[in-house]
């Protein structure tokens, strides 16, 4: 039988674990330190519940904040629930007219193991962001 009219393959060739992004965002209630790292910290063991995941699986996280949270890095929360060998990016949001103010997202990449399903996180306010998302409510 040629290569043209094998059937496609219905599972995929590889079972083993296999990288995952995760995305996520929570609000704050003010610009000042412990706010946002207590969102932070909130937003991120969310996550790691949800997908039954500990620090070890992480490969690496991303952290944005918008303009209006200058106060403390949300990494910080992030070392301090364990975080030690998982490269942390923190950068800053576009600062567009209308989008949500004093908002913390994370893209989270992970292992985790074959057939695993994401389950995405929104907190407080920024359940808004992706309403299409009810797993992540």
């Amino acid at each position: 039988m040629s290569a043209a009219s094998d059937p496609a393959p219905t599972e995929p060739a590889w079972q083993g674990p296999r990288l995952i992004a995760l995305r996520g965002a929570t609000s704050v209630a003010a610009n000042e330190r412990d706010a946002i790292l207590e969102r932070t910290t909130e937003l991120l063991s969310e996550i790691m519940e949800r997908n039954a995941l500990l620090p070890d699986d992480c490969v690496s996280a991303i952290f944005t904040c918008t303009p209006d949270l200058t106060a403390e890095f949300p990494a910080v929360a992030a070392r301090q629930l364990g975080f030690d060998q998982v490269p942390l990016l923190c950068a800053q949001e576009i600062d567009k007219e209308g989008a949500l103010p004093l908002a913390v997202r994370i893209l989270l990449h992970a292992y985790a193991p074959a057939g695993h399903e994401s389950r995405h996180v929104y907190l407080h306010e920024a359940r808004a962001l992706r309403t299409d998302l009810d797993a992540a409510q």
